[in-house]
């Protein structure tokens, strides 16, 4: 547990690093790697935002006792989130006093939107923002998402400094395309990294108000989508949450899915990465499961699949899934069940 002690000075401006980048691209693969240059006798604090409800992306951080973590679920920090965003952060800064704080939105966030609440008045004297950190996909350039997607261009916009991940399986295709890239926002700085390590001081940069965001590419469309739930097999949502639990979502143009489920249901290792490699039209797949082989995290994108042993158990087994179509849920479930080996 963090110790707060009530007589320390009021709040400084915290250094505060916003961490953007599209779904996949290693946000929470950098953000533990930031977390290691901690010193010592220094309290940090995150704020991390998911796009679905069921919050997976905290378990996949190691536990430190000198560093603050709350999550904002249930979409855009900016956008359906904006309150419990000021909340949360209200929250961190107030009860641990942390001489740094990350924040990592959602890779379906609007980050020129998160920015510009960030850069209120009224968050001037707590928050020092440093330069806005966009991290790409390497091996994903080639689809040139910095062109055609209103969410990537946004991140490139409001970014001074571009980290491209996942170097060393980049293809010639890839490479072309950062050169292109490079060509059309030539006034960033670029860093290269593989695992997410990369100094921290390279992105200690204070942000000035004399860097305006740029606005002359295509405008978001803010409006979520209707709201749908469905009613499970098995499942009912309700206002407790109680386990088992799976809720279904349409918003801002994606479809979530995300399960919730008994710590004690257990998972046969085979099926389960059988399940997940059949599994099709998903954009993010993201997991904390109890299988017979131990907790795994599952960090899953169409053509890239990541499982890793967990180094501890979990409160509960939990699974997400982004997609851009509507999938059929209750037949995914029933796949997903299928697995359990708990159960004759």
């Amino acid at each position: 547990m963090i110790k707060f002690n009530s007589t320390q000075l009021p709040i400084q401006a915290v250094p505060t690093h916003i961490i953007t980048g599209f779904l996949g691209a290693g946000k929470t693969t950098l953000l533990k790697a930031l977390l290691k240059q901690k010193p010592e006798q220094e309290i940090w604090a995150v704020l991390m935002n998911e796009f679905g409800e069921i919050g997976i992306d905290q378990v996949l951080l190691d536990k430190q006792s000198d560093i603050a973590i709350k999550e904002v679920l249930g979409g855009c920090l900016c956008c359906t989130s904006q309150v419990s965003m000021q909340v949360a952060i209200s929250r961190l800064l107030s009860e641990y006093r942390p001489q740094r704080l990350f924040i990592e939105p959602t890779g379906l966030g609007h980050a020129a939107e998160l920015l510009k609440q960030l850069q209120q008045p009224h968050w001037q004297s707590s928050l020092s923002l440093r330069q806005v950190i966009v991290l790409i996909d390497g091996q994903r350039l080639h689809e040139k998402l910095w062109q055609q997607h209103d969410i990537y261009l946004q991140q490139m916009d409001v970014s001074s400094i571009v980290l491209i991940s996942h170097t060393s399986e980049m293809q010639d295709n890839d490479r072309q395309a950062l050169a292109e890239l490079q060509q059309s926002y030539p006034d960033k700085q670029y860093h290269f990294i593989d695992h997410g390590h990369i100094d921290l001081s390279i992105l200690d940069i204070v942000l000035t108000q004399e860097q305006p965001i740029k606005q002359n590419l295509l405008s978001l469309n803010q409006n979520l989508l209707s709201t749908r739930n469905l009613t499970p097999t098995l499942m009912v949502q309700d206002e407790i949450k109680t386990l088992p639990y799976h809720y279904h979502q349409a918003k801002q143009g994606y479809f979530v899915a995300g399960w919730r489920l008994p710590k004690v249901w257990q998972f046969d290792l085979d099926k389960l990465t059988f399940f997940l490699q059949h599994l099709q039209h998903y954009q993010r797949v993201k997991a904390h499961l109890n299988t017979n082989d131990g907790w795994i995290n599952i960090n899953n994108l169409p053509k890239q699949q990541y499982i890793e042993f967990a180094q501890r158990m979990g409160v509960d087994n939990r699974i997400e899934i982004i997609s851009d179509q509507d999938l059929d849920w209750l037949n995914i479930e029933k796949e997903l069940l299928d697995c359990r080996t708990d159960i004759c």
